[in-house]
């Protein structure tokens, strides 16, 4: 997702300032992305450029209003519309991390996958404890979710890994 998409997302549900923007596309992340207001502002300057939004007046604190213009909700629609494909997410670089210790001479591959473990195991407490203590709504759940199936989906990779790692020897 880019954070141009995420914006005409949250203007679609009317006009904000650069300032609400960061905090509603935190909040609906589950602060899991932390927005630099720079960032916002840098990119609601290229959406006005694209003619994906218009400037309007500034609030009574001096901060200007923007709208979302119908490029931008057709570009929003667009967005919501294509499916994700693997080949637009980034890197995993535990894969590459692995790939890598198998390949190296003296690295102990056991080793790195339980290091990875611990910390994967760790990670799903802090998300599992978070979840439970949540009370900011639908979004923030959706973004845990995702994240506490993730770590599983990791931790079961790795017994994957520990398996073929023993029929290999």
């Amino acid at each position: 997702m880019t954070i141009r998409h995420g914006l005409l997302a949250l203007l679609s549900r009317g006009p904000r300032h650069g300032y609400q923007m960061r905090a509603e596309f935190e909040a609906s992340t589950g602060a899991t992305w932390p927005l630099n207001i720079g960032q916002v502002y840098t990119t609601l300057s290229r959406m006005e450029r694209d003619g994906l939004v218009e400037p309007g007046e500034s609030d009574e604190q001096g901060r200007v209003v923007y709208t979302i213009t119908e490029a931008g909700r057709a570009e929003m629609v667009r967005w919501f519309g294509t499916p994700v494909a693997p080949s637009d997410r980034p890197r995993d670089e535990l894969v590459i991390k692995l790939a890598m210790a198998v390949a190296a001479e003296e690295v102990d591959v056991a080793e790195v996958i339980r290091a990875q473990r611990t910390a994967t195991m760790r990670a799903l407490q802090r998300l599992t404890k978070a979840k439970r203590d949540a009370t900011e709504g639908v979004a923030r759940r959706l973004v845990l979710d995702s994240m506490i199936f993730q770590a599983e989906a990791e931790q079961r990779w790795l017994d994957h890994c520990e398996a073929v790692l023993r029929e290999d020897r």
